[in-house]
């Protein structure tokens, strides 16, 4: 929530609506990360502060003073990992809560995270219908596209019937943090989550953490379990994540700050790693067009000169380009496999093992892929 004091910006938590709220890191004005415009758009593109700022009271971590950008148009293509995770979670969470076969479930979507309701139907389950609550509650990767955080976690609260599970998957502040995943801060991702803040804003909505699990999706996900307070049994896991986010600083301001220094480190070495590539006059393409890239490659200074192009099993974003001042154009990977690139920049570096499985398959042409974080180290095919 932001409001203008004269010329003094008046901010307010997006979890729990306080007043101490600090800003940590600062990315500078960056275009919207969705935004993939034609590939013969002229720039500039418009931008956008992008900054992140820590409630001191709720410990969350959360986008700055900022309104909502352009509205994002869904051109991804959910990846092999993506669908495998739904399916082998479906069954994991029916495993170990049976009573929640066949249950009236209700899923919070996010084009960003896929869906888990075609594997809960085969399960048995249905949907909720208008205003029904649900013994199951999903939300994966959704709550962090909506700019009120607290208030969002009050609908899922609301929602969840008594005696049910709420389970909430999302990218954990803690990998983002000691990995260096600065190209992960975007608009439109409002909150960057640990557990601890999740824990203290579930609390003003009548919630409890009672597990969690740690999952290795988009870079380091949690698996969250919550109740009703009065239903709540909390285990272990809770307390060994708690202790790992404590040891590591990530709800101290100073700690947060360094991630500002390491990401400009990062992005400078593959700007270096780059050149150095093509001073030995080495082809050097992308792989993916994901929301991470425009943040990555606009710190880099990575331009066309650089990176030439790169590609995305997306068709939607075919014939557009990586927004900002880098300009690469996005092509089919079909174009990539007749480059044949002596070395392959990982854009989708989340997902760098399913990416070189497939071009590999068949036996690839002997690329050396480039992964461009937490600093700039390539993997063989």
């Amino acid at each position: 929530m932001v409001s203008l004091e004269g010329d003094a910006v008046s901010f307010k938590c997006r979890g729990c609506a306080g007043e101490n709220v600090v800003p940590v890191v600062d990315i500078g004005a960056q275009p919207c990360a969705d935004y993939f415009p034609p590939a013969d758009t002229p720039g500039p593109d418009p931008r956008w502060p992008l900054e992140l700022w820590l409630c001191r009271d709720c410990t969350l971590v959360q986008l700055g003073p900022v309104e909502a950008q352009l509205p994002e148009e869904p051109l991804a293509v959910e990846s092999a990992t993506s669908i495998a995770h739904a399916e082998t979670s479906v069954k994991e969470i029916l495993r170990d809560y049976p009573e929640l076969n066949g249950s009236v479930a209700f899923e919070f979507a996010s084009h960003h995270g896929g869906s888990w309701l075609e594997h809960l139907y085969a399960a048995g389950s249905r949907l909720a219908g208008d205003g029904e609550k649900a013994d199951l509650v999903i939300d994966v990767h959704g709550i962090v596209h909506e700019a009120q955080y607290g208030e969002m976690l009050k609908l899922r609260a609301e929602r969840l019937a008594p005696g049910g599970l709420l389970v909430m998957e999302f990218h954990h502040l803690l990998p983002l943090f000691i990995g260096n995943q600065f190209d992960t801060i975007r608009h439109g991702h409002w909150a960057y989550v640990s557990l601890r803040a999740l824990q203290n804003v579930a609390a003003l909505h009548g919630l409890t953490v009672e597990s969690v699990k740690q999952v290795q999706m988009f870079g380091g996900s949690l698996m969250v379990m919550l109740r009703h307070t009065a239903d709540a049994r909390p285990d272990a896991s809770v307390d060994v994540v708690l202790e790992d986010e404590d040891a590591a600083g990530i709800a101290d301001e100073v700690q947060l700050a360094s991630l500002q220094e390491a990401a400009w480190h990062a992005a400078g070495a593959l700007h270096d790693e780059l050149t150095r590539h093509k001073v030995a006059g080495r082809k050097v393409l992308g792989y993916g067009a994901p929301s991470k890239a425009p943040v990555l490659l606009d710190l880099s200074k990575v331009g066309t000169d650089l990176l030439p192009f790169t590609v995305d099993m997306a068709p939607g974003k075919h014939g557009r380009r990586i927004p900002g001042a880098c300009m690469v154009p996005i092509r089919p990977i079909e174009e990539l496999r007749a480059a044949k690139p002596d070395v392959v920049l990982v854009l989708t570096w989340d997902i760098a093992d399913e990416v070189i499985s497939q071009l590999e398959a068949g036996g690839g042409w002997g690329a050396t892929y480039l992964v461009p974080l937490p600093e700039p180290h390539e993997l063989g095919g």
